[in-house]
């Protein structure tokens, strides 16, 4: 797949827009005395469905056409951004070596039963839209 340059300069402001929501979330829910990472799943879940509801609307059989580049923005930039992987692990290996390790068990299976289950539900709600 060849790649227009302007493509990755939307791409680079797609995660810097991303990433600047993910702290605002962050920010906005941070508990210091919480042990469970609130932010980051609720982060992970909404790019996730996010993710799966603008990628069926921009595919063939979707509502939307748009751009390859609009896709790279939305998909890899703003939702990749957005998401917090890495920060998940880090939260993971952190529960653990504190002494949490079920918690953090919890919190890999919790998760990532959440952000497959999120990645269907917008995947369906962009069907439910396109087959109206």
């Amino acid at each position: 797949m060849s790649i227009r340059p302007h493509v990755y300069l939307l791409v680079g402001l797609g995660s810097g827009l991303g990433a600047s929501l993910r702290l605002l979330l962050s920010v906005g829910l941070y508990q210091p005395e919480a042990l469970w990472p609130w932010a980051t799943l609720l982060a992970n879940c909404v790019g996730s469905m996010a993710m799966g509801f603008y990628a069926t609307m921009v595919s063939e059989q979707g509502a939307w056409q748009v751009s390859e580049a609009q896709k790279q923005f939305v998909l890899a930039g703003l939702c990749g951004g957005f998401t917090t992987f890495s920060v998940f692990s880090l939260e993971c290996l952190w529960l653990q070596q504190t002494g949490y390790s079920e918690l953090a068990l919890a919190y890999l299976l919790l998760s990532s039963v959440g952000w497959l289950l999120s990645v269907w539900l917008g995947h369906h709600l962009a069907l439910s839209k396109v087959r109206r």
